[in-house]
């Protein structure tokens, strides 16, 4: 017996975009932050040894210490880890993902991700507490072996669960059976839940997630003329009381993936600020007078958000709208191929059983911070009942506040890990030396 009330259980989600993690029991993520890393060969830098020297305009040498500590050295790269090492300019520091279409690719980033939110977040031994990961609804065997292994080997924990990331949204809104539309940073997923399982034939995905939309808002502000300035790039002075004066500073060894981030952050933000899903189909002559939405970037200027605080979104809906933004051509190709938001949900539904569309149709789960925008419940809801048929309660479900929305899937791994009757379902470690790691499949199916 593992759990008990002494020892808590961790609970860690890696999503394409942030990971969370914290403790079983508490009703949000005690650490979250990017999934992202930076990472620089060694071989690009000479002196490592002085910091001054690789951080560009480092004001106050306070802050060069504990940023310092989330290094990972793997061996010819050395990784930084966590929001405010990431926020932290340095010479030649590439951004790198560990995740690419919900799969795990580089597993060093992993670790190092892994690490980072066991010892520096949450400050806790991993031999000591059961660990809870969720994982994408589509992941394959090889993957969940692969993850047993490190979580036992490496970190020798006592106890593993792998749970499926649209079972812990379900189970965080109190079902057993549920459609859950989870609209993550680098894709959407649409899974169909039934007591307690994922119904794997009916999952739907489509590679338009959040960032998607972040670089659609991106080159459409571009096509306007907009430069987006990253925090790094200026400095402001104050030269009057109450005015400042912009100066550009200039970084030429700055990688061209470190300037991206940067300036998705921001644009992330605008997107989360002013866009909202249209109520009906996005067209050019309905939007073209609408009012402007101000919003103020880190460098001062004021831009003004019209048409696109509606076509964006919309872009979710109706993916064929991608061809209308400039700079976007390159995804044309991919976005002719993939299905609407309303189409995706229908879809998924008539691949499962039809004993249960019924029960499916009247609970649409919304997950994810995609999901959080404004309209986008009210919306998917109207396009449902347009589309299914007649004898359907269509009901879309979301949690009132967007940090429930967002941190569904811990959120669900939290209540799961902590309740009783749960304590028998741990893989042990003394299973995994029996049984190895293939036995994940029999224990967390």
């Amino acid at each position: 017996m593992y759990g008990g009330d002494e020892v808590s259980a961790i609970v860690i989600d890696l999503g394409s975009h942030t990971c969370k993690a914290g403790y079983a029991g508490e009703d949000a993520p005690k650490a979250v932050f990017p999934s992202v890393v930076g990472s620089i060969d060694q071989m690009d830098v000479d002196d490592p040894d002085n910091p001054e020297k690789n951080s560009g305009s480092v004001p106050d040498l306070k802050n060069v210490g504990n940023t310092f500590d989330s290094d990972k050295s793997k061996g010819k790269h050395k990784l930084y880890v966590g929001s405010q090492a990431l926020g932290y300019r340095r010479d030649h520091m590439k951004v790198v993902s560990p995740i690419k279409d919900g799969v795990v690719v580089d597993w060093d980033i992993v670790e190092s991700i892994w690490d980072h939110a066991l010892r520096e977040c949450l400050l806790i031994d991993p031999k000591e507490h059961p660990m809870l990961l969720a994982e994408p609804s589509s992941n394959t065997q090889q993957q969940r072996e692969k993850m047993a292994e490190l979580m036992f080997e490496k970190y020798e924990v006592p106890a593993l669960f792998l749970g499926k990331n649209a079972v812990l949204t379900s189970f965080a809104s109190g079902r057993a059976t549920s459609l859950v539309v989870d609209g993550g940073g680098g894709s959407t997923t649409i899974a169909p839940v039934h007591d307690g399982y994922v119904v794997q034939k009916a999952v739907v995905s489509s590679p338009i997630g959040g960032e998607f939309l972040t670089d659609c808002l991106m080159k459409s502000l571009e096509s306007k003329g907009l430069t987006i300035k990253s925090r790094y790039s200026f400095k402001r002075k104050e030269i009057q009381p109450g005015i400042f004066q912009t100066v550009d500073l200039d970084f030429p060894n700055t990688t061209e993936s470190y300037k991206l981030y940067s300036q998705r952050v921001i644009v992330s933000d605008i997107k989360e600020c002013v866009c909202r899903a249209p109520d009906t189909p996005y067209d050019e002559t309905a939007y073209s007078n609408i009012p402007m939405t101000p919003y103020e970037l880190p460098d001062g200027q004021t831009i003004e958000i019209g048409a696109d605080r509606f076509k964006i979104p919309d872009v979710l809906f109706n993916p064929s709208l991608v061809q209308a933004i400039p700079g976007m051509e390159s995804f044309a190709e991919t976005a002719s191929s993939v299905r609407g938001l309303p189409q995706m949900v229908i879809e998924s539904i008539n691949k499962c059983d039809v004993d249960i569309r019924r029960e499916l149709f009247s609970s649409i789960l919304l997950a994810g911070g995609t999901t959080s925008m404004q309209q986008l419940k009210e919306r998917l809801e109207k396009d449902l009942l347009e589309e299914s048929p007649q004898a359907a309660r269509v009901k879309v479900l979301a949690s009132g506040n967007a940090t429930e929305r967002r941190f569904s899937v811990w959120i669900g791994g939290s209540i799961l890990a902590s309740l009783g009757s749960f304590q028998q379902m741990w893989f042990s470690k003394s299973e995994y030396e029996e049984n190895g790691a293939s036995y994940i499949q029999r224990k967390c199916p």
